[in-house]
């Protein structure tokens, strides 16, 4: 009757378990080779069957789908069958319906995530009639799962795009690997990372996935005496330039940039990068610091999440200097005219912090006692 959408969650970065066993099975795939890299994964291209093949839940490409029936999706399409009906039919609430010639949007009107799946859906329509017209250039990549069926590698938006142009139970061709890849996460970056039509939040959350695998790839090659992955490496992996791998690297270091780009934040990302590094920039310059502890990463977070939001940042009042009261004529003469520096007070001078008012109004109490002693 048809088939719900349940690809074979993988969950990279999601516990202790998941990043061991990845290592692990990194560690077995570097064994018969003096490469930092696996051994490049075979594949062949066969035609098969659009009903045998499901998409990644973990991509970011991904919205919540569920595949309808051809012979739904043609009532649907005549008018014989309501959206109502359908939604009913396949528990389609909070999900996208995708069949022959109908995508049905059954998120929460008006919502962030119904309007984010709408744009999809006219980017992937317009495909899929590019489609109707000629054939894919670069078809989707897949890999076998249990009970002869495949899960969507990249290519998520064709894949739909070959569901709405053809119907479910249509044959069409796919670029088929012969075993699960290892570094799945890094194959799907690659292919994203320069496409616009990927959301600026999908980039940063597709590039720390990316990250975890490498990440685990450099603790494989460790534990295998090793060398570990260098910068450099790691841009030539993720296929990217040394500028673009430090944009993102400084984006994802807090997430409340990712939660902004997430809720509509439009700037591009060289715009942010500049806030950030700006406010990091001014924090550690305001409390003297060369390297952040975690308090500090939660106040710059927080400014971070202000200024992106909107807000304007409210600098906190400085404290005044609480000088005592002068009681001579001559201490302000002394103080105008004097070189202090050279007095012998018991200041070092050299240590004082000058934009701390409480050192800084220690200082000049002593400097007032010096001379009004000397009357």
């Amino acid at each position: 009757m048809y088939m719900r959408v349940t690809a074979l969650l993988q969950i990279i970065g999601g516990g202790v378990l998941s990043n061991i066993s990845l290592t692990q099975r990194l560690i077995a795939g570097l064994k018969d080779n003096n490469q930092t890299m696996p051994c490049d994964d075979s594949f062949s291209y066969k035609v098969l069957f659009l009903n045998h093949v499901v998409p990644d839940e973990t991509n970011f490409r991904y919205f919540p789908a569920i595949i309808i029936d051809d012979e739904h999706a043609d009532l649907f399409v005549k008018r014989l069958l309501t959206k109502r009906q359908l939604v009913d039919i396949y528990k389609g609430e909070d999900h996208v319906l995708v069949g022959k010639s109908c995508f049905i949007n059954c998120m929460k009107y008006d919502s962030p995530e119904w309007r984010k799946v709408n744009k999809n859906i006219d980017s992937i329509t317009e495909l899929a009639n590019n489609i109707t017209v000629s054939d894919l250039i670069q078809v989707p990549t897949i890999f076998p799962l249990e009970n002869d069926s495949y899960q969507v590698l990249t290519g998520h938006r064709r894949f739909f795009a070959l569901i709405y142009s053809k119907g479910n139970h249509a044959p069409s061709q796919f670029k088929v690997y012969d075993s699960e890849p290892l570094l799945q996460k890094i194959k799907q970056f690659q292919e994203n990372s320069s496409r616009e039509d990927l959301s600026q939040h999908g980039k940063l959350c597709a590039f720390n996935a990316a990250k975890i695998e490498i990440d685990a790839l450099s603790t494989a090659n460790k534990q295998l005496g090793r060398s570990s992955i260098s910068v450099r490496e790691t841009v030539s992996i993720m296929g990217i330039s040394m500028g673009a791998y430090d944009n993102y690297n400084v984006l994802t270091r807090y997430p409340c940039v990712l939660e902004a780009y997430n809720s509509g934040l439009q700037y591009p990302f060289l715009k942010t990068k500049k806030i950030v590094l700006q406010i990091e920039h001014d924090y550690k310059d305001e409390h003297q610091m060369t390297v952040l502890n975690i308090h500090g990463k939660r106040a710059i977070a927080q400014k971070i999440e202000t200024l992106l939001s909107g807000e304007k940042l409210v600098s906190p009042a400085p404290s005044p200097l609480r000088i005592k009261k002068i009681k001579s004529g001559n201490t302000i003469q002394q103080l105008l005219t004097s070189n202090l520096q050279s007095l012998n007070m018991g200041i070092n001078w050299d240590i004082i912090n000058w934009k701390d008012t409480t050192e800084v109004t220690e200082v000049m109490n002593k400097v007032i006692d010096f001379f009004e002693n000397q009357d």
